[in-house]
């Protein structure tokens, strides 16, 4: 049997929670991305850096890189803007030196709040220091007829002292002061995922995508019609797995990077058990599990969604099931 990465002919990956946890590589991801045979795409919400400084932080871990293979929320939205307006356009820049950089890198012009001269667009991401005059600024620019794209919309932002307002709080305050939505480009938002398959020269069909938050990097793959891959490194582990609905539940779900480099189980079904690999499980009134490790957890998770979507049992008790094995 194949390796699990080497079903596809290309692999988007998240970095936070994936790759690396603040300034720690994740356990084994290092060599294990640098064993994948196909390409590999690195895909962040963060849109404050530039792709340089995520690539130099990867190549810093040790991981065999380039920065052309880096596409943050900023640069996807840029080339979506790219594709729609002039060479040279004006375009406001709201957020980090992520935002201008990724709009210079596709021929377009950056102005900054108080820059003289109409903008065709806004591209709205995420600075540490942006303002409420910046915030002011964008909804001036697109109550006169800016278009206005935002890089994501994650209502906050992970930090070592607990989660802080992200992007997305920053895209409801403009809203508040205007009567247009934004246009969303990075996870879960499909254009993230399509132009990431074609920084990799790949379909989306042939395309996994790699992440450890349900409703972004998961739900983004799915709508995208890619495998989604869950690593039990980051934000979500089994529990929230086995409660997610449908369009957030992962196609493979692994224990660290190294799933990627190794056989992955097909579901069998045994009369009413679930088998994957060595482990099967069963669920009618109680979760019943046979066997050990991820296998035990992927097989656990295929009887328990089946149980929901049959109506046997609700999602909130499919969580408490598997927490409680």
């Amino acid at each position: 049997m194949s390796a699990l990465g080497d079903g596809f002919d290309a692999v988007i990956c998240d970095l936070d929670g994936v790759v690396y946890t603040g300034p720690v590589a994740v356990d084994h991801a290092v060599d294990s991305l640098n064993a994948l045979t196909v390409p590999v795409v690195y895909a962040t919400n963060n849109a404050s850096r530039t792709t340089g400084e995520v690539g130099e932080r990867l190549r810093s871990f040790g991981i065999v890189t380039s920065d052309d293979v880096v596409l943050t929320s900023s640069l996807a939205a840029a080339r979506e803007l790219a594709s729609t307006v002039s060479r040279g356009a004006p375009v406001l820049a709201i957020g980090g030196e992520g935002v201008a950089a990724s709009l210079r890198s596709v021929g377009l012009q950056p102005r900054r709040p108080g820059d003289e001269g109409e903008v065709v667009a806004v591209l709205q991401g995420y600075g540490p220091g942006v303002t409420a005059a910046d915030l002011g600024a964008a909804a001036v620019a697109v109550r006169s007829g800016a278009r206005w794209v935002a890089t994501n919309d994650d209502l906050t932002l992970p930090t070592e002292e607990g989660p802080v307002p992200g992007n997305g709080a920053l895209v409801a305050a403009v809203r508040l002061a205007v009567d247009v939505e934004p246009e969303v480009i990075g996870k879960p938002h499909p254009p993230m995922y399509r132009l990431a398959a074609q920084a990799a020269g790949a379909r989306a069909a042939r395309t996994v995508a790699v992440g450890d938050r349900l409703e972004t990097d998961i739900a983004g793959a799915l709508a995208a019609g890619m495998a989604a891959v869950l690593v039990l490194t980051g934000v979500h582990g089994p529990a929230d797995a086995a409660a997610a609905p449908p369009e957030r539940r992962p196609t493979h779900v692994l224990t660290d990077l190294r799933g990627l480099c190794e056989p992955y189980p097909q579901q069998v079904m045994e009369g009413d058990w679930f088998v994957r690999g060595a482990a099967r499980a069963r669920c009618g009134e109680a979760l019943e599990v046979e066997g050990h490790g991820v296998d035990a957890t992927r097989a656990a998770l295929d009887a328990l969604w089946d149980a929901v979507d049959a109506r046997r049992i609700t999602s909130g008790r499919a969580r408490a099931l598997l927490v409680n094995r």
